[in-house]
């Protein structure tokens, strides 16, 4: 199972929350640092707000597109 670290995004959703994950590395050959964000939806139990760093754990289906718990706010 996977964990991602990343920072809430939005909680206007009921027991879920859009996580933004960055992921940033060097390109092989042009040197320039190359950043890239996706967004998940998790399944919340915890207070969180806009901001709140966390950590999210891989599960299963639990709707059409959230596949994620949060385990801890970091």
């Amino acid at each position: 199972m996977k964990q991602i670290t990343g920072s809430v995004v939005s909680t206007k959703m009921l027991k879920t929350v859009v996580i933004e994950v960055v992921r940033r590395w060097t390109h092989p050959l042009y040197a320039k640092t190359i950043t890239r964000r996706k967004k998940y939806l998790a399944h919340n139990e915890l207070p969180l707000k806009l901001g709140d760093k966390v950590i999210i754990h891989e599960c299963r289906p639990l709707s059409k597109r959230k596949k994620w718990k949060v385990i801890k706010k970091i």
